[in-house]
């Protein structure tokens, strides 16, 4: 055990400060409750609107600074990333719970999509064309917006802070970020690393805090036009209520119920490693995970029978010890949801075939620890085959068909992430075609997502934008056309031909 009685402040206006209300909460070790992270500010509206101010006064300068130069910012923060990768693995498992090999993986997402971004900055096309009329140029550019609100959840405490921060600064816009009460120390470390490698004060400011005191108010906030909110649907609509009462640009990113599709010709062993990583891969604490399966009807007890072998043999426990592949849940109110659900489940009918309680005794006792689980008996309109667990929970449902797998994979109000194992490629082809999701794969599970291709879904899971590659630049610019008319003469275009 690891106690810090480090107290972290707010970072507004390139100074580290307390929150005026003077209020603090610790950062607890979700794998040991005695573990003391840190202490952090709980921000509120006072603490917003400083921060956004900061923001709007840095904008002009980071706005007009060439964004090559931008860009060197950000290879520098890159470089810093990867020189501290293991150091800030630790500081995130320690935070969030997720075993170190899956907190590499967080910091190097970060790494990427910094350095991605920071190519961006001598890519910021726009389109050159020609005009109706004679002696006249046209072309359109990208325009930065001002200060950005970004809200970030948990699960992915810095890669998910770095898809929002470093596409909204390479635009040139300036950023104030609320990360999630449960991390927030992840994402302090991300900003320390922009203003070491000499991001401008107030370009980025970060504070901690819960989200009726801190986020809220900066997603309401009239001199903030831009919110990325990452999180639940059901914080996502009052985030979208609060911006609409000032047409803001909003990017919401909420839940996901997604599901692998395992046909009669997969390769079992090749699903099974993915089922289960898919499934339980982040404690299931990820809007892409697999939470659902649904395999064809004359493989569905082998599948079944090997699923539930593997998922088993799963070593849950501290996610800094070595050989842990499944780490707690986030804080007690997630476990207790989890607990709720399958209470649900068995309701329903649905038979839980491992797992399906908390874990105790031991190093047990002081976290927040639920068995991997899985059900079967499950019919598509159960609630826990519709409805988001965010939690070690998978439900394994028979189908008869390649269309009635879609239509099950379907049938649900999230359209995120859809998989599909099968050697036969023109099933293949007609799932990918056919699956209403933003994100498909074929042959492996529904999670593993790359910065370099657009990252969302439909239905309720968004709002139609998309993060990560360079869809993510227009979420954060504006687009301005521009005509110059050399002809020194009035030219009135669809009049004059």
């Amino acid at each position: 055990m690891m106690n810090s009685d480090k107290t972290y402040k707010n970072l507004i206006g390139g100074q580290w400060v307390e929150s005026l209300g003077r209020k603090t909460f610790e950062n607890i070790n979700p794998a040991d409750s005695n573990d003391r992270i840190g202490t952090f500010q709980q921000s509120n509206a006072e603490d917003i609107a400083a921060a956004v101010a900061a923001a709007r006064a840095a904008f002009p300068g980071w706005k007009r600074t060439p964004s090559p130069k931008r860009a060197e910012i950000l290879y520098r923060a890159g470089r810093l990333l990867a020189e501290r990768k293991e150091a800030l693995a630790c500081d995130m498992t320690r935070e969030m719970g997720k075993p170190l090999e899956e907190t590499r993986g967080d910091v190097q997402e970060a790494i990427d999509m910094t350095l991605y971004m920071a190519g961006e900055g001598r890519r910021l096309f726009g389109q050159t064309t020609t005009s109706e009329l004679p002696s006249k140029f046209c072309m359109s550019v990208r325009s930065p917006i001002g200060v950005c609100g970004l809200i970030t959840p948990w699960n992915f405490p810095m890669a998910i802070p770095a898809w929002k921060m470093m596409p909204a600064l390479i635009c040139g816009n300036t950023v104030v970020i609320k990360p999630a009460e449960d991390t927030p120390l992840s994402a302090f470390n991300l900003v320390k690393i922009l203003a070491e490698a000499g991001l401008p004060p107030g370009v980025a400011n970060c504070l901690s805090g819960f989200g009726p005191e801190a986020g809220g108010p900066l997603a309401s906030h009239p001199d903030v036009p831009v919110i990325s909110f990452t999180g639940s649907t059901e914080t996502g609509r009052e985030v979208a209520h609060a911006g609409a009462d000032h047409s803001k640009h909003l990017c919401l990113e909420m839940g996901g119920k997604n599901v692998i599709i395992v046909l009669e010709d997969a390769n079992l062993d090749l699903a099974i490693d993915g089922a289960v990583w898919g499934g339980f891969g982040t404690t299931g604490q990820r809007c892409t995970a697999s939470s659902r399966v649904v395999v064809h009807q004359d493989i569905y007890r082998e599948f079944l029978q090997r699923f539930v072998e593997r998922t088993r043999a799963l070593k849950v426990g501290n996610g800094i010890n070595p050989g842990i592949q499944v780490g707690p849940l986030i804080n007690e109110a997630q476990l207790r949801k989890v607990e709720q659900y399958v209470e649900i489940g068995t309701k329903e009918g649905a038979k839980a075939l491992c797992g399906a309680k908390r874990l105790t005794g031991g190093e047990y006792d002081h976290g927040w620890f639920y068995a991997p689980t899985i059900f079967s008996g499950c019919t598509p309109g159960m609630r826990i085959c519709q409805e988001e667990i965010f939690g070690p929970v998978v439900t394994l449902i028979p189908c008869s068909n390649l269309e009635n797998a879609i239509e099950i994979g379907n049938g649900v109000a999230y359209g995120l992430s859809s998989s599909i194992y099968t050697r036969n490629i023109n099933n293949a082809f007609k799932a990918m075609q056919e699956m209403e999701t933003g994100i498909f794969y074929v042959n492996a599970p529904t999670i593993g997502a790359e910065t370099h291709l657009p990252f969302g879904g439909t239905k309720s899971t968004g709002n139609g934008h998309r993060e990560a590659a360079t869809t993510a630049l227009d979420f954060y610019s504006e687009w301005k056309s521009i005509y110059i008319d050399y002809s020194d003469r009035l030219q009135r275009a669809q009049i004059d031909t």
